[in-house]
């Protein structure tokens, strides 16, 4: 089975569990902050902070001890890397800037190690730091393997108010696009896209007889490399090493319909028309794909979340059906999604179980129940003392997964801002147009008694929620279930009764047991992922691979 899952920190999940030139395609979105203005981020820091742990939405890098260890493990290991750091420290200092191009100096080594020599690399960020990730990137894979800086235009109208600000707005993001090596694999007419009348008459500027066109290469450039097979004269010219672009016959074939033309200093061209090329190929400057908007219908609510045409393309261009696709920040899990789609296999890796959650339903809302079967799941508690450990190291941690194991949605905002309330889950048992209706959670790792239950109740009825759910690491006591019983039932408009109140044990989730409530099909946790539909490109209209 190649399709897995990993939580935990992807640096460790490379090293030991993804070996060496067995990926095909990685794509990476590194959280970064960077809405901080820059006098945070090269602000001076003297290492003696403890290390932050990485949280769901937070994309904080810290100067601290780990960083500082890090970057000397990388500066001792030697080679460009090392130079590349060691410049870094000089010239902005030790803050957390330099910690970020630190964590990241040994995953990205990690990822060149596991990427096979076909394989490539598409690095995602912003302007705040993508000079230095492109010095970095260009110190792991190489000068020379270095392909495109991808500008992707994610907004039409600049982010912020250009009245507001002393600077101009922003809409776009770089992707730093690297390949493993000269043979990584490219599929540029797998990425073609429609233009429209407009985009039809800047491009085809030229006319004859026979209409419109623009003027194509015959010949191929030296970056594509020698062929001899396509060397040959053809009325009285012979090109380089690298030769034509076609064999003789198509090229005899294209001249007698007057497809072939001759420039002034004396090299063929072909005239391309639009009956024959109604596509473009895309080139590094993406402005058809946007943002997703509050209403799109693929969005989930995850505040990093990528359009899901833009991983098409990368897919699509990178790699073909059956290889390896890996994002080792994979956040909401676009990329694992249009994987699959695409029939690729994949590998996921977050460090934080709220993601892990948000993926396996995000999978399971696209692709049906069975989709279980198709992946492994490596790194969550499988019983009830992995899940004790959780909960002793980690409270955060375990209560996101706690929730996920119910499939609720942990509460959004501040810390204490939903006092009494660990997490959500919305449905609808009226039909159509019916009203909203919530389950709401408690999720206790410590010791729990009576008034935990009280409590409860009590939110439920500030809420107004129909059920309430605590879920505890020990088994409920006979006070506790008392007091769960008096809060009574909800009847459903189906006509089932459920408790109102009710106390699920760590233990019995793992054992199967479910949330006792109505049977509905509109049940929301996170919003509900779109069925999958078949493979297409970025365009309903063309279909190159089915």
């Amino acid at each position: 089975m190649e399709n897995r899952l990993f939580f935990g920190d992807n640096l460790e999940i490379l090293q030991r569990h993804i070996e060496a030139e067995s990926v095909d395609l990685v794509y990476l979105d590194p959280p970064f902050n960077s809405n901080a203005t820059y006098n945070v981020l090269f602000a001076e820091q003297n290492g003696s902070r403890a290390a932050a742990q990485i949280k769901a939405f937070e994309d904080t890098w810290q100067w601290d001890q780990t960083a500082a260890e890090t970057f000397e493990e990388v500066v001792e290991a030697g080679g460009k890397v090392s130079q590349a750091m060691q410049a870094f420290r000089t010239f902005l200092g030790e803050n957390n800037l330099l910690a970020y191009l630190a964590m990241m100096a040994p995953r990205l080594m990690e990822l060149h190690r596991v990427l096979k020599p076909t394989g490539s690399i598409y690095l995602h960020c912003d302007p705040t730091a993508s000079h230095y990730l492109k010095m970095l990137m260009d110190a792991v894979f190489g000068v020379a393997n270095f392909l495109n800086e991808i500008i992707w235009r994610r907004y039409k109208r600049p982010k912020g108010s250009q009245h507001a600000s002393r600077r101009f707005g922003t809409s776009t993001d770089m992707l730093l696009f690297y390949g493993r090596s000269d043979q990584h694999q490219f599929h540029a007419d797998a990425v073609r896209v429609l233009l429209d009348s407009q985009g039809a008459e800047k491009r085809y500027t030229h006319k004859d007889e026979r209409g419109p066109y623009y003027s194509g290469p015959l010949l191929r450039s030296p970056s594509m490399g020698a062929r001899a097979n396509l060397v040959y004269e053809y009325n009285g010219f012979t090109p380089g090493p690298e030769g034509w672009r076609m064999t003789r016959d198509k090229l005899a074939k294209l001249d007698a319909q007057g497809d072939v033309f001759w420039t002034a200093s004396g090299i063929p061209r072909r005239k391309v028309r639009p009956d024959g090329d109604p596509l473009t190929r895309v080139d590094n400057l993406w402005t058809d794909i946007e943002a997703i908007g509050s209403q799109a219908t693929e969005r989930l609510g995850y505040p990093t979340q990528k359009p899901e045409a833009l991983l098409e393309r990368i897919i699509n261009a990178s790699s073909n059906e059956g290889d390896v696709v890996l994002d080792p920040f994979c956040g909401c899990g676009t990329t694992v999604a249009v994987a699959h789609r695409l029939k690729r296999q994949w590998i996921g890796i977050d460090i934080t179980h709220l993601a892990i959650g948000l993926m396996k339903h995000r999978l399971r809302d696209t692709f049906g129940d069975d989709v279980v079967k198709t992946y492994e799941t490596i790194g969550e508690p499988t019983s009830l003392p992995d899940a004790q450990e959780l909960a002793d190291t980690d409270p955060y941690q375990f209560q996101w997964w706690a929730l996920g194991l119910v499939g609720a949605r942990p509460t959004e905002g501040k810390k204490g801002a939903d006092k009494g309330i660990d997490g959500r889950l919305y449905f609808h048992d009226e039909g159509e147009g019916g009203k909203t209706k919530q389950v709401i959670f408690s999720v206790k790792a410590g010791h729990t008694g009576p008034a935990h239950v009280r409590d409860l109740h009590g939110v439920m009825d500030r809420e107004k929620a129909k059920i309430g759910v605590l879920i505890t690491m020990q088994k409920p006591t006979k006070p506790m279930r008392t007091e769960a019983a008096s809060a009574g039932f909800y009847d459903s408009p189906w006509g089932t009764r459920h408790p109102r109140l009710q106390i699920l044990t760590i233990e019995e989730l793992l054992g199967g047991k479910v949330v006792d409530m109505p049977p509905t099909r509109d049940m929301r946790t996170f919003k509900k992922a779109p069925k999958a539909k078949r493979a297409k490109t970025d365009h309903p209209e063309l279909n190159f691979r089915d």
